[in-house]
């Protein structure tokens, strides 16, 4: 968000567009380097599964940034002063904390099994349908967040239940056939590479550099601190550098909200692109003569024993 905020302030942004540019770049993409390491078959090496953990918890905090974006976009910060802004911050803690006890106490294991127990065809399907779209209005209507923040956590809700197999199996069937194609194809109908001026092709190039540089050297100095070796941070780092769906769905946010112009969200799609062609390439060199994974953790195991 450093980064990307003084990118934005050297391209004549102001303060809160400079910092919503900062945001974008903050997020990140991890299964095209998750597909990338299980291909490699080093998923479950530290550096695979310190980077799926990181990528969680990146995420949750973008997602709750954006939150935070749209919040006071909607006037909030100018309107009422401090005084408004703490307001709809109390309205999303108390947002997020009954959301989520309601929903660990009654959705994962109560809801779902009444649900798929009742004789309709396809009706656990329908129901988590009904629950990510309800989390979705409230988080916006109630707790004056993104609607992204609400199915977010409706995702992270429904993944403690018991029928978590058969959920997931069918979202994602429905996710990948229906409405992942109708989010890229509004994503192509919005973005225009004509909005790229010469300061737009800059803007780009300087946006992929920040890219690169503040994933490889922030995730990567965060794993060194963490205990890993130099090689597995810049593995780590690495695979922590592209940008993907939360990137675009929090850029597209930003362009709802009049937080970005076409300029930069062109930009953004640029990054994404580029970062997730660059990714792939760097972590197969990286990894390359690396140690299998599952014979990682018997070396690991025996060097415990001994």
């Amino acid at each position: 968000m450093a980064l990307g905020f003084v990118v934005g302030q050297a391209f004549g942004f102001g303060a809160e567009p400079a910092l919503f540019i900062g945001l974008i770049l903050a997020a990140t993409s991890v299964s095209i380097s998750a597909q990338t390491l299980m291909e490699l078959k080093v998923l479950r090496s530290r550096v695979g599964i310190s980077m799926l953990g990181a990528a969680v918890f990146d995420d949750i905090l973008v997602v709750l940034g954006l939150s935070v974006f749209v919040a006071l976009a909607g006037g909030g910060a100018d309107s009422g002063g401090l005084g408004s802004v703490a307001v709809i911050m109390v309205q999303m803690a108390l947002f997020l904390v009954i959301a989520s006890v309601v929903g660990f106490l009654l959705l994962p294991t109560r809801l779902t099994r009444v649900v798929d127990r009742l004789p309709i065809s396809e009706g656990l399907v329908a129901f988590v349908f009904v629950v990510i779209l309800f989390y979705s209005w409230a988080a916006e209507e109630l707790g004056s967040m993104a609607a992204i923040t609400g199915a977010f956590l409706a995702g992270l809700i429904l993944a403690r239940s018991p029928l978590r197999d058969r959920i997931e199996a069918s979202t994602s069937a429905l996710a990948y056939g229906v409405f992942v194609p109708i989010f890229f194809v509004n994503i192509g109908l919005v973005a225009n590479i004509r909005d790229l001026t010469s300061d737009g092709v800059a803007l780009l190039v300087a946006m992929v550099v920040v890219a690169v540089i503040s994933k490889v050297l922030g995730a990567g100095l965060g794993a060194r601190l963490g205990g890993l070796t130099n090689r597995e941070s810049l593995q780590l780092g690495v695979g922590m550098m592209s940008r993907g769906e939360v990137g675009l769905i929090v850029a597209t946010v930003g362009v709802d909200n009049g937080l970005i112009n076409a300029e930069v969200f062109a930009a953004v799609v640029g990054v994404v692109i580029l970062t997730t062609l660059l990714t792939p390439l760097l972590l197969r060199s990286l990894f390359r003569g690396q140690t299998p994974a599952t014979q990682q953790v018997r070396e690991i195991s025996a060097g415990e024993t001994s």
